[in-house]
């Protein structure tokens, strides 16, 4: 349905050129003498259209499509496969059961009235998307394809089947290198040596649904999306189709080159809604080659938990803008904590290379190797500091979690935030460090700022509290130094964070 109306413009372009044509030419025998001379040359309908762009994308799918791949797995029953968990709940032989069963997405054995049944205690399937960057068949797919695979099996667009191998895989940018052996002239493609514009066009070929060799064409919508997936997230948006299944596979530019692996989508539905995510070029080169070389991909890591900075916290540390990353807690035994970063410093360059914000500061991080020496520069209480350190290695799980706490016997009201609080020695489970929010009025302003029953306040306004007098008497210093804001440390159940409350001014 959609391309009616673009074939009906169309034509209707045409037909409008070509009119025009015709009654020139009749002008020009009506006045008489050389037509020439009156009329002026026009291009033809089929130049017009060349002029406007390329009508087609046939000559790029001929070129690229023969590299791209159709990955299936055989994995353990139970195992999450390409978004779907255990059984799948459709009728027995529905069309859409029998749509899924036609190509060839996993089920199990039939029940005998002929519907589908997962297998509870065998091996299940599922499929995904790759594509070959070397001829002697080093291929590139999503980590989600394979994750957890006992044997890998890949389709050529020819139709030919061969086993291939996992080389390594890195779950943080979701990318995987397997290897397929037995001949040294597969069809390849090149990674893209330059990010593409917002509005190129683009090209993605892949297996969705298990309907391999599918292309679909859009343009890039975005760059530099965070959707949640973690540290690193650097994705391409594109608006061309993608479902289940284009897991894994490339996004071509008009070159023939792959500028993103197709890796999610945004889908309240489940099906293509025009919203695709991709991981750069740049990012896959990167981490093929520490996986061809070594099999897993070696980043490196200082060692703490970081928050971006918003404009309140800048204006309580005295800061002019909002770049960097602050620091909400060194880990313990870091190569951060023993270098002497502290609660409160803001990271605001690398190397001299300015931080832009949190997900910068990983990045740039992530993108050395352990053991490299560099030099980080803060901002602390008010003036630039330089703190040099050697990378450690990122850990496989870093994440330090606070114990909730409990309900205690003393509480004492702090009214202009709207917190009830006790020393975190007098309740259950909170440890000895902080205060401890026993209450929150949910009208009041500590609840607008996210504060809730259980958090620990560390320190405000860069000193340590221990009782709520502490949180007072800092508060009031705030108060008293003309501060519009003031900054807590806050340890919550998820994290350590910081938060600017305001101070209200008469």
């Amino acid at each position: 349905m959609i391309n009616i109306p673009l074939v009906r413009g169309l034509s209707t372009r045409r037909l409008i050129l070509l009119a025009t044509v015709a009654n020139l030419g009749v002008a020009a025998v009506v006045i008489g003498g050389s037509p020439q001379s009156l009329v002026p040359a026009l291009p033809t309908a089929s130049a017009a259209e060349n002029a406007q762009g390329p009508v087609g994308f046939a000559d790029l799918v001929e070129k690229v499509k023969p590299a791209v791949i159709s990955v299936r797995v055989k994995m353990a029953a139970g195992a999450k496969m390409m978004g779907f968990e255990g059984d799948l709940p459709l009728p027995p032989n529905s069309q859409m059961e029998r749509f899924f069963r036609r190509f060839g997405m996993p089920y199990g054995d039939s029940t005998p009235d002929g519907g589908p049944r997962m297998p509870h205690n065998r091996s299940v399937t599922g499929q995904g998307s790759g594509f070959f960057i070397t001829a002697d068949g080093y291929a590139v797919t999503n980590n989600h394809v394979v994750d957890k695979a006992q044997t890998v099996e890949i389709t050529t667009d020819d139709g030919k089947t061969y086993s291939a191998k996992v080389i390594g895989s890195d779950p943080r940018t979701d990318i995987a290198l397997i290897k397929v052996e037995g001949r040294n002239d597969f069809p390849y493609v090149k990674l893209a040596d330059r990010a593409p514009r917002i509005g190129d066009w683009v090209l993605a070929v892949g297996n969705p649904f298990g309907l391999g060799g599918t292309v679909t064409a859009g343009i890039v919508s975005a760059r530099g999306r965070d959707i949640g997936a973690g540290p690193y997230d650097d994705f391409i948006q594109i608006d061309a189709p993608v479902n289940k299944g284009n897991s894994g596979g490339p996004t071509f530019d008009m070159d023939g080159n792959v500028i993103g692996v197709n890796t999610a989508i945004f889908s309240p539905s489940g099906g293509s809604v025009g919203i695709a995510f991709d991981i750069p070029a740049e990012t896959v080169k990167s981490v093929v080659a520490q996986l061809k070389d070594k099999g897993m991909v070696n980043r490196g890591w200082i060692g703490v938990q970081i928050q971006p900075v918003t404009a309140d916290i800048a204006e309580s540390l005295g800061m002019k803008g909002t770049g960097g990353a602050l620091v909400t807690e060194p880990q313990a035994d870091s190569p951060a904590a023993q270098a002497g970063v502290l609660p409160g410093d803001v990271i605001s360059a690398v190397n001299g290379n300015t931080v832009k914000d949190a997900r910068d500061l990983a990045k740039q991080i992530g993108a050395m190797d352990s053991g490299s020496s560099v030099k980080l520069t803060v901002w602390r209480k008010g003036e630039e500091k330089n703190i040099s350190l050697t990378l450690g290695e990122l850990p496989k799980e870093r994440e330090a979690r606070a114990t909730m706490p409990g309900s205690g016997p003393t509480r004492t009201d702090v009214p202009k935030l709207g917190l009830m609080l006790a020393p975190a020695g007098q309740v259950a489970g909170s440890g000895s460090e902080g205060v401890v929010v026993t209450e929150v009025d949910p009208n009041g302003l500590a609840s607008e700022h996210g504060f809730k029953t259980g958090d620990v306040i560390l320190d405000v306004g860069g000193k340590t509290v221990a009782t709520p007098a502490d949180v007072r008497n800092a508060i009031s210093d705030a108060y008293k130094n003309g501060k519009r804001t003031v900054l807590m440390r806050l340890k919550s159940s998820d994290a350590t964070k910081f938060v600017a409350i305001p101070i209200a001014h008469a």
